[in-house]
C-alpha cells in the first residue's frame, strides 16, 4: 500500500492493451481492470493515460469501437481487436521480447 505503480517503457501501453483486447471486446474501465487483475495489481493504468492510447490505436485501425450497454447498464464504449490490431500486436510484441532480452543480458 502506498506504493506507485512502475512507470511503463513507452508504447507498452498500446501492446498491453492490445493484447488485453485478445480475449475479446471490452470497455475502458474492464481493460483497466483486466491490466491490474493481471499484473496482481502492479499495473494500475489512469484514464489520462487509456484513453488517449486507446484514440490513437482507433486512428491507426488497430481496434474499432462501438457504443453498448456496461454490465451496470450504463452506457459504454466497447473496443475490439481489428485485423490490422492482430498484425500490431504480433509486430510489437516481438519488438517487446528483443528489447526485454536485451536490457535483461545488460543486467545479467
Amino acid at each position: 500500500m502506498g506504493q506507485t505503480s512502475p512507470e511503463l517503457l513507452p508504447g507498452t501501453l498500446d501492446l498491453l492493451i492490445l493484447r488485453s483486447l485478445m480475449r475479446g471486446r471490452m470497455h475502458g474501465y474492464g481493460i483497466v481492470q483486466h491490466l491490474k487483475a493481471t499484473s496482481d495489481e502492479v499495473l494500475q493504468i489512469g484514464e489520462s493515460s487509456l484513453y488517449p492510447a486507446l484514440q490513437r490505436l482507433l486512428l491507426n485501425g488497430w481496434v474499432a469501437a462501438e457504443w453498448g450497454a456496461s454490465e451496470n447498464n450504463r452506457r459504454a464504449r466497447y473496443y475490439a481487436l481489428t485485423r490490422e490490431g492482430r498484425k500490431q500486436l504480433a509486430r510489437e510484441r516481438e519488438q517487446f521480447e528483443i528489447m526485454i532480452g536485451a536490457i535483461q543480458k545488460v543486467l545479467a
